[in-house]
């Protein structure tokens, strides 16, 4: 049960619709430094249900967040609390890492800690080094680096708000995407910000994060803690079977079974 002062968001029945289809109703609650994966296969509405948390679509039903009607909240205030990283991170203009990251600042009329905050931003991000780099001239990974960086800029000085993140891990090598999640969940965890993510690697999910929306077909298929794994649950979610193997002490690894092992559902 959660409680009012553990609240941060809350949706209830909240619905999109398309030229000819619709998403929804999704209802869930978030709290405050709480971890959520959403899982699900392509298509099944990740990105979707992720934008509904920021208010980027038109939707019925309803969203509080931090008990207030999300439609209440200027742009202006939600920049200071909501933090949003989406798939891609292509910009008109070929500015510098330390230009993108300073725009996670915007919202600020006054900002005296703007320059300590970016180069703080950036090492968090493991960006340092792209401060004076053109923007078009990074990769693919070096470019998530410099909009990780930005949104921490954004929330850096804030308690009690959200990351919105979609595959924020997809382009880099195995190391830096452990490097960088275990960044993101100590940045989150310092000032009790909630982390939401659209993750596709299964094993990060229930390793790093507390709980997990399972989507399929634009609804939410189920609402559960990361933790005993629920391997059947998702067996179901991604059409296949799925293997577990216990370790003495922390969390289990869960991985596909070879061709062998037919999924009966």
């Amino acid at each position: 049960m959660i409680t009012q002062d553990q609240l941060l968001m809350s949706l209830s029945e909240v619905t999109i619709k398309a030229r000819n289809s619709s998403l929804g109703p999704f209802s869930c609650k978030i709290k405050k430094n709480e971890r959520i994966a959403i899982l699900g296969p392509s298509g099944a509405g990740k990105s979707s249900l992720l934008q509904i948390m920021t208010g980027l679509h038109n939707h019925t039903g309803q969203i509080e967040f931090l008990s207030k009607s999300l439609k209440h909240w200027s742009l202006q205030e939600l920049a200071c609390k909501r933090a949003f990283l989406p798939q891609q991170h292509e910009i008109a203009f070929n500015l510098s890492g330390e230009m993108i990251i300073s725009l996670g600042r915007v919202a600020r009329e006054h900002d005296p800690q703007l320059i300590e905050i970016i180069q703080e931003s950036a090492k968090a991000a493991r960006a340092q080094h792209l401060l004076q780099r053109s923007y078009q001239t990074l990769s693919g990974g070096e470019k998530a680096r410099v909009h990780l960086a930005r949104i921490f800029a954004q929330l850096w000085d804030q308690q009690n708000g959200i990351l919105l993140i979609d595959e924020p891990l997809a382009a880099l090598d195995p190391g830096l995407q452990i490097e960088l999640l275990s960044s993101t969940l100590s940045f989150c965890q310092d000032r009790s910000h909630a982390l939401v993510a659209v993750l596709h690697d299964i094993q990060q999910a229930i390793q790093h994060f507390d709980r997990l929306l399972l989507i399929k077909d634009g609804q939410i298929m189920a609402d559960l803690p990361s933790h005993p794994i629920p391997k059947h649950q998702l067996e179901d979610l991604y059409e296949m079977r799925l293997e577990c193997i216990e370790r003495p002490g922390r969390k289990g690894l869960l991985i596909p079974c070879g061709q062998d092992c037919t999924y009966t559902g």
